[in-house]
């Protein structure tokens, strides 16, 4: 969890404690407790907006220090434009963009929560909790050293001050979790590959039993005698012996079908005997970020106790050269009968992928299923770091993700599939082979996913772009966004709980 404690509530009206925060609208509009509160500094905001040119246009922001007549060390005034115009997720940016003006040595800081009009809604006040908690995330556990200077982060307390605190608590616990849950993702990606190899990964995953979530944990004899020669080729160079983790959430009715979420879970890839150039390899501990949403969507569910059955199942494994190692050249037999020449073996999420879909598909019947992996390079040349590739065998499903992407900001591109795809993957001497070239690349490595699923509704994400070196946003600042757990979160919640 984030090192500073999470938001809370007290009724707008409180004294403001340590550093204030106040909203104004284009304009210089201020709500009714924002001018109270200001009363007794006269002029003061006035002035600073003239020298500081500052009119409350969104994403400007007047900071002043030690402001007169306030018994408050610092005052920031946040513009948020036109606020008619403002959507549900620029409530979500206002939290983080709040709680990064506050400086690391305030031990507390107020948000006061409304606009010219007055207090914000409950849901929009939560939306600015779960902003600043994502906000104040850092991963510094390894840094024993600070530079000359540097302050150790301060444990602030953030309170925000609402028209109805029962209603914004009400409304934050249905957001806890999925705060929780983004952390969790961001946690196990950020981790190094020393600390965190597929064992460990593993282990961790089985803490969601605290929230009530059954966790299954099966080891190589157990996937060997399943027939998951293709996942458990890739770890057989590695001394970290491979796991794939089961975690089913009960919530909905008895016997209706699961939703299901698979993650690609390679906690570090070198490529194999493929191997990777040098640079940037440290990178590669991230290749497990698929997996990693799905332990933190799983996290979500069940903290939020979702009105729905739910399967999340990882594959984790490290892909090492060793003299044990899987070759290009070699034939694999899937879980599914399949067969599977291997051309390259950094092209080793989709053997993953595969056997883990098909023993889902087989086993669970799931209303759908979607999977995520750190993929390819090629959909990061497609599409850069903004969006998400999406392939998709249904329009319905493809639509949904579209659309919860807009929502909270972790888009989704839909990308082609088709026959003339398929054919680059074909193999002479067998039923496919694991790369079609450089051409397409994302969607060849798709096309080779879409024959594990059959005809249940399913979409492939490829986060290579969005899901490590992720973009600096106002409720990000980590390596890892934990890109997809909001995503899959709003999609269940909108569509599948009853």
């Amino acid at each position: 969890m984030p090192d500073a404690p999470k938001p809370g509530f007290a009724p707008i009206a409180a004294q403001p404690q340590g550093v204030l925060i106040l909203f104004c609208e284009e304009g210089l509009k201020l709500g009714p407790v924002a001018r109270k509160l200001l009363a007794p500094t006269g002029d003061l905001l006035k002035r600073a907006a003239e020298a500081d040119r500052f009119t409350g246009k969104s994403g400007s922001a007047l900071d002043i220090v030690a402001p007169g007549g306030l018994a408050v060390p610092r005052l920031v005034v946040l513009g948020v434009g036109r606020a008619a115009k403002l959507k549900p997720r620029d409530f979500l940016k206002l939290g983080g963009a709040a709680r990064g003006r506050i400086p690391s040595a305030a031990a507390d800081a107020t948000i006061v929560a409304e606009f010219a009009s007055g207090a914000l809604k409950p849901d929009q006040t939560a939306e600015i909790a779960l902003g600043a908690t994502l906000r104040a995330y850092a991963f510094d556990r390894y840094k024993t050293k600070r530079k000359e200077g540097d302050e150790a982060p301060a444990k602030t307390q953030v309170t925000i001050a609402v028209g109805n605190v029962a209603s914004a608590q009400k409304a934050w616990a249905e957001r806890e979790g999925t705060a929780d849950g983004v952390v969790l993702a961001r946690d196990l990606i950020n981790e190094p590959a020393n600390v965190l190899y597929p064992e460990e990964f593993a282990r961790r995953a089985t803490a969601l039993k605290k929230l009530g979530v059954a966790v299954e944990v099966l080891d190589e004899a157990a996937m060997k005698k399943l027939g998951m020669n293709a996942l458990l080729a890739v770890g057989q160079g590695s001394e970290h012996d491979s796991r794939m983790v089961i975690m089913r959430w009960n919530g909905g009715k008895k016997n209706d079908a699961p939703v299901a979420f698979i993650g690609k879970g390679v906690c570090f890839d070198t490529g194999g005997i493929s191997i990777k150039p040098a640079a940037n390899m440290e990178d590669m501990k991230g290749d497990m970020a698929g997996a990693a949403c799905v332990v933190g969507l799983m996290h979500a569910l069940a903290a939020r106790k979702a009105k729905v059955n739910a399967i999340g199942a990882i594959g984790v494994v490290e892909n090492m050269p060793d003299g044990n190692s899987y070759r290009p050249g070699d034939i694999l037999k899937s879980m599914s009968g399949q067969t599977i020449e291997i051309i390259n073996t950094d092209a080793e999420g989709r053997l993953v992928l595969c056997d883990v879909l098909h023993y889902v598909n087989t086993k669970f019947k799931p209303r759908f299923m979607v999977n995520l992996a750190t993929l390819t390079g090629a959909i990061i040349v497609a599409l850069g770091q903004e969006y998400a590739g999406m392939f998709s065998n249904d329009d319905r499903l493809s639509e949904r993700l579209t659309k919860m992407g807009l929502q909270t900001g972790e888009r989704v591109w839909r990308m082609p599939l088709g026959p003339e795809y398929d054919k680059m993957i074909d193999s002479k001497f067998a039923d496919m082979k694991n790369t079609g070239g450089r051409w397409g690349g994302a969607i060849t490595a798709a096309q080779l996913l879409a024959r594990f699923v059959d005809k249940t509704p399913w979409a492939h994400l490829d986060i290579a772009g969005t899901a490590l070196g992720s973009p600096q946003t106002d409720i990000n600042k980590s390596w890892s966004s934990g890109w997809g757990v909001r995503l899959l979160d709003r999609l269940v919640s909108e569509h599948y709980e009853r």
